[in-house]
């Protein structure tokens, strides 16, 4: 059994090692909100199980076991969030703390039946994947907003930024997933994006288009 500390530490290496990378003692520090020699800690805790491999100076990824555990909490944490929205009736901006308490249930046997309930759900409110009982899961091919050409109609499937003020941002504004969009300007001074949805202009900036996630 592992501790709640462990099992976030699990899920930010695995978050920060996407595509490959090898997560630093710095990023998991500054991701976790903690102290780097208290990082350093943990990674031996977690290297001594096996959950790691870690070479000081050189940075850390998960073994094939972390990674399994990494990937079930963020299977039960996606979803929560989405039994807190389509069935609880919760907005997504509300959801994500409560998802990270309910991440640490240790009973795979609840998780299965909650799975199974809500009819096996492929994505969770804010466009994420949802792992299956086996681990496995499909992502979108998506791209930022940014990397969208003017005159190219999209459809929004996500999200980079799960932040309170950010998803709130987008809801105002009537940016939300399954939403087609087409750009129709990008401004040169500041790289904003002009973009036309249900027949009205809205402008969003380059931070905006970084991190909302679309799909052709």
């Amino acid at each position: 059994m592992n501790t709640l500390a462990e099992e976030n530490y699990l899920k930010a290496i695995y978050h920060l090692s996407l595509n490959g990378a090898i997560a630093s003692t710095n990023q998991l520090a500054a991701q976790l909100n903690t102290k780097a020699s208290s990082v350093t800690d943990m990674l031996k805790k977690l290297a001594d199980k096996e959950l790691i491999n870690y070479t000081p100076y050189q940075g850390v990824n998960l073994t094939a076991t972390g990674e399994k555990i990494a990937i079930n909490i963020i299977r039960k944490h996606r979803l929560w969030e989405y039994f807190l929205v389509e069935k609880l009736n919760f907005k997504w901006d509300e959801v994500h703390e409560m998802a990270e308490e309910m991440e640490h249930i240790s009973s795979n046997a609840l998780i299965d039946r909650l799975d199974k309930f809500m009819g096996y759900p492929k994505y969770d409110p804010h466009g994420d994947p949802i792992p299956d009982c086996n681990g496995l899961f499909k992502a979108h091919n998506l791209r930022p907003v940014s990397a969208v050409d003017v005159n190219e109609s999209v459809i929004i499937c996500g999200v980079r930024d799960h932040s309170t003020v950010f998803l709130q941002y987008l809801e105002k504004h009537g940016l939300m997933i399954g939403k087609n969009i087409a750009i129709t300007d990008i401004i040169e001074f500041d790289h904003s994006v002009i973009l036309m949805m249900d027949n009205k202009k809205v402008q969003i900036s380059r931070e905006v288009a970084n991190n909302l996630l679309v799909s052709i």
